[in-house]
């Protein structure tokens, strides 16, 4: 199963993140992501590009984690670019950059998902 709706606002990428990754969609995450996002995760690691993206997303979803949604915060917008947030249910802070794209929807260009309270 892919989807690759697109978002039509920066909040829709962790939505969508959530459910792509419960239903094991592995190319549905990197569609997430530009061509040349930075992902940095697990803790410690960066993942440059989609086939890095890629990688990360099958060994994390090879455990079969089920993801609960947390609070997303309001999303900060400035021209193009957009400052995404979400407090996890562990409590940790997932932030990402997010770009609109020349058709108007937007991707994640930064991912840091996991921070310390």
């Amino acid at each position: 199963m892919t989807s690759k709706t697109p978002a039509a606002e920066p909040n829709d990428l962790g939505k969508y993140f959530i459910e792509r990754a419960n239903a094991g969609d592995v190319d549905g995450l990197v569609a997430l992501y530009e061509p040349d996002a930075v992902l940095a995760f697990p803790p410690g690691n960066l993942a440059t590009g989609h086939a890095e993206i890629r990688e990360v997303y099958e060994q994390f979803l090879a455990a079969a984690p089920v993801l609960t949604p947390g609070r997303q915060h309001p999303v900060l917008v400035s021209n193009d670019l957009a400052l995404t947030a979400s407090t996890l249910t562990t409590g940790e802070v997932a932030v990402e950059i997010a770009r609109r794209q020349p058709d108007g929807t937007w991707l994640w260009t930064l991912d840091q998902p996991v921070l310390i309270p």
